[in-house]
C-alpha cells in the first residue's frame, strides 16, 4: 500500500492517457477533477491487489459516453456519493475500495477523485489494461463476471440501477440512457469480490501509468540516448509511423467519437501515407496499403518532440507524431478476448495478428 498525492496524479494521468490508445478522454480534465479532490481531502491510499481480502466489495468508477461530451459537461462532486449508496444499499455491504475500470485520461482519475472524496482506497488494477469503447470489452467478462448491478447517475440527479441478462445488453441499454442523460454519465458496474479480482484484473495498472508518466515527463533530461531511442526502450514499443496529420474525420454518433486521421510521412517515413482508424480509441493502422497494428493491441499517437500522447479528440492538423504499437494484456489474444475486442469486432476486414508478428521484417522498427 502507498500514498497518491499530486505528483503521483500528474504522472499517472499522462501514463494512462498513453495507454488510453487515443481514447480515455482528455487527461487534462481527468487531472483536474482528481487534484481538485485530494486538494480538499488529502492523499489517497492505494492498494496491491493482494493486500485485498477475497470476500471484500471493490467496486470501478468510471464515465460512460463521449470524451469530447464530458470535456464540455465535466462531473461534479455528488456522482461519487450517489453511486457508492446505490451499490452499497444493493449489496448490502460496505465498498472496501474504487478501482478503475479501464485506462485512459478520464477514467483513471475518476476513481482516485471517488477515493479521495469518500476516504475509501482504490486497488492498483483495473479491467483492461488500456481503454476500449463499450462496457462489456473488460477482461472480467472473459471470467464469467457479469456486469450488473450496474450504478449509473448523470450530473444533475437522474440515476437507475441495471439488471441485464448479458453484457452486451447492458452496453445497449445504457448506452440508450447516457443518450438521454446528454451524451456522458458517471457509472458503477462490474463490482466484484477480492477473490475475482486477482484472478481476472489486470494487476499494477495504476503503477505502470504512473511509470510511463515519469518517464514521458523527465523524457528531456535522459542523456545517454536520444529522447526517441528513450521512449520506445522504455515503453517497449513499436515505432509504427512518424508524420504530419493532413486530416481528421470525426463525428460523435450513439455516444461515441468515430473517426479516421490521415498522416503524412516525414523523416525516414517522408513520401509515405497512413492513416488510422479510430471508436473512441484507435483501432487499426494501415500504411502504404498494408497493416501495421490493429485491436486489442494498443495504436498511440505520441507528440514527436514531447512524446506527449494525443488523444483522437485532440487531433489537429499539421501536428507531428510517432504512431505506436504497444503489445495488449495477454488475455486480449485468447479466442475469447479476441471475440470481444478482435478487429472483425469493430468492422475492420482483417483477422487480429499480433504486432510483433506484423512489424517483422523491418515494415516498422522497434
Amino acid at each position: 500500500m502507498r500514498k497518491i498525492g499530486l505528483k503521483e496524479i500528474e504522472d499517472i494521468a499522462l501514463g494512462a492517457a498513453l495507454l488510453g490508445a487515443g481514447g480515455g478522454g482528455d487527461p487534462y480534465i481527468g487531472k483536474l477533477v482528481a487534484i481538485g479532490a485530494v486538494k480538499e481531502h488529502g492523499p489517497v491510499t492505494l492498494l496491491d491487489p493482494d493486500e485485498v481480502p477475497d470476500d471484500a466489495l471493490i467496486v470501478p468508477i468510471a464515465m460512460m459516453g463521449a470524451p469530447t461530451i464530458l470535456g464540455e459537461k465535466a462531473v461534479g462532486g455528488s456522482e461519487y456519493e450517489t453511486l457508492a449508496r446505490m451499490v452499497s444499499q444493493f449489496y448490502g455491504k460496505d465498498i472496501y475500495a474504487f478501482m478503475p475500470i479501464e485506462a485512459g485520461g478520464v477514467n483513471s482519475m475518476l476513481p482516485i477523485a471517488a477515493a479521495a472524496r469518500l476516504g475509501i482506497p482504490m486497488v492498483d488494477a483495473d479491467g483492461m489494461g488500456r481503454a476500449f469503447p463499450e462496457l462489456q470489452m473488460v477482461t472480467f467478462t472473459i471470467g464469467g463476471v457479469k456486469a450488473t448491478p450496474m450504478a449509473l447517475t448523470d450530473e444533475k440527479g437522474n440515476c437507475a440501477i441495471f439488471e441485464t441478462i448479458t453484457n452486451k445488453w447492458t452496453e445497449e441499454l445504457a448506452r440508450s440512457v447516457t443518450m438521454s442523460c446528454g451524451g456522458a454519465v458517471s457509472v458503477s458496474l462490474f463490482c466484484v469480490d477480492g477473490a475475482t479480482l486477482k484472478k481476472y484484473a489486470v494487476k499494477h495498472i495504476v503503477t505502470r501509468s504512473q511509470q510511463l508518466g515519469e518517464a514521458i515527463r523527465t523524457i528531456k533530461s535522459v542523456t545517454d540516448e536520444t529522447p526517441e531511442e528513450y521512449f520506445f526502450r522504455y515503453t517497449e514499443g513499436f515505432k509504427l509511423f512518424k508524420g504530419k496529420i493532413a486530416d481528421v474525420l470525426r463525428e460523435t454518433r450513439g455516444a461515441f467519437n468515430f473517426g479516421k486521421v490521415v498522416l503524412e510521412g516525414i523523416g525516414e517515413f517522408k513520401g509515405k501515407t497512413a492513416f488510422v482508424e479510430f471508436q473512441n480509441e484507435n483501432l487499426l493502422l494501415e500504411a502504404e496499403g498494408e497493416i501495421l497494428a490493429t485491436t486489442p493491441d494498443l495504436i498511440c499517437l505520441v507528440d514527436t518532440e514531447t512524446f506527449v500522447p494525443v488523444t483522437t479528440d485532440a487531433l489537429k492538423y499539421g501536428k507531428r507524431v510517432f504512431a505506436v504499437g504497444l503489445k495488449c494484456f495477454d488475455l486480449w489474444r485468447t479466442p475469447a478476448g479476441l471475440d470481444l475486442v478482435g478487429p472483425r469486432y469493430f468492422g475492420c476486414d482483417t483477422d487480429y495478428i499480433p504486432l510483433e508478428e506484423r512489424v517483422k521484417g523491418g515494415k516498422a522498427h522497434v
